[in-house]
Order: structure tokens, then C-alpha cells, then sequence
């Protein structure tokens, strides 16, 4: 059963219906793009409500689904976005990763590109031979990731 999210005293109650979205996007988590059993997937406002209000035209477009991990970063890092905080400038959101993580200016408001990398099964061999790789050379997986993909060319600078 899909999870309703609800905090700071906003209802649990969403205008949409965790089914519309998951015909829409499928069973997957906006974040990570990872399909997952619909019993682990929540419904989010891609636009904090504080901000964009409670999405009551029912517009599928203004929701998200999303995994519990990937509801509480995006809920943390909005909480402390300075948009979030005193500007309330709903196109800002709409720009921000958290809000269109396929299409995104921004990470609350700070120049950054993110990647969200989920390994599982049997692709965690792979996971394990990369974290092997970066603690030999004494770097993060991201480190690693980055120095491997300019030295094949993928990179430039």
C-alpha cells in the first residue's frame, strides 16, 4: 500500500491518489529512479507546501513519489533552503533538484549536480570492487568515480 506523507501538522490526507502517480511515473522514486514495491513509496508535494501551497487543483505534475530515505533528504534540505525559509519563490523551487531531479538549476539554491547511484543484487559485487578501489587509493566512491571518468575521456578539466 502506498504511504501518505504527512508532517508539521499538514494531514495525511493527499489530494491525489497514490495510484495516479505511480500510472504516471510508475513505481519508482523521483530521486533514484529506482522501481520499488509500492508499499515502500510515499507521496510528496515536488513544491513544499509552505511554499507552493497544498496542490489542491489535484495536478498529478505537482507530486512526487518517493522512498522514505529520499523524502527525509529532500525534506531536510528544503527545511534549511533560504527559499524555504524567507523568500517562498515557488518558480525557485520548481528549478531545484529536489522539486525535478531530471531536469533541475539548482540544489537548494547552491550551484551543485547530483547524482544518486543505487546498487542492488547482484550489482553490489560491482559497488564492492568500486569501494575497494577508492579506500586503496585513499579516496571517497565519488572521488574515484570522477578521477576514472576523466582519465577514459569523459571528462574534460
Amino acid at each position: 500500500m502506498l504511504q501518505t506523507q504527512g508532517s508539521k501538522g499538514r494531514e495525511a490526507d493527499q489530494p491525489i491518489s497514490g495510484r495516479a502517480l505511480i500510472d504516471l511515473y510508475g513505481p519508482r522514486d523521483a530521486i533514484t529512479t529506482e522501481v520499488l514495491d509500492e508499499r515502500y513509496l510515499q507521496i510528496d508535494h515536488r513544491v513544499p507546501y509552505e511554499v507552493g501551497g497544498d496542490g489542491s487543483d489535484l495536478d498529478p505534475d505537482q507530486f512526487m513519489l518517493l522512498d522514505a530515505s529520499s523524502q527525509r533528504s529532500k525534506s531536510w534540505s528544503c527545511e534549511h533552503c533560504e527559499n524555504f525559509l524567507s523568500l517562498h519563490e515557488e518558480e525557485t523551487c520548481k528549478a531545484c533538484f529536489w522539486a525535478s531531479p531530471a531536469g533541475y538549476e539548482h540544489v537548494a539554491m547552491e550551484q551543485v549536480r547530483r547524482v544518486e547511484i543505487v546498487w542492488r543484487n547482484e550489482e553490489i559485487e560491482h559497488y564492492d570492487q568500486i569501494k575497494s578501489a577508492a579506500s586503496k587509493e585513499g579516496v571517497s566512491i565519488p572521488q574515484l568515480i570522477k578521477s576514472r571518468l576523466r582519465k577514459q575521456g569523459s571528462l574534460k578539466g
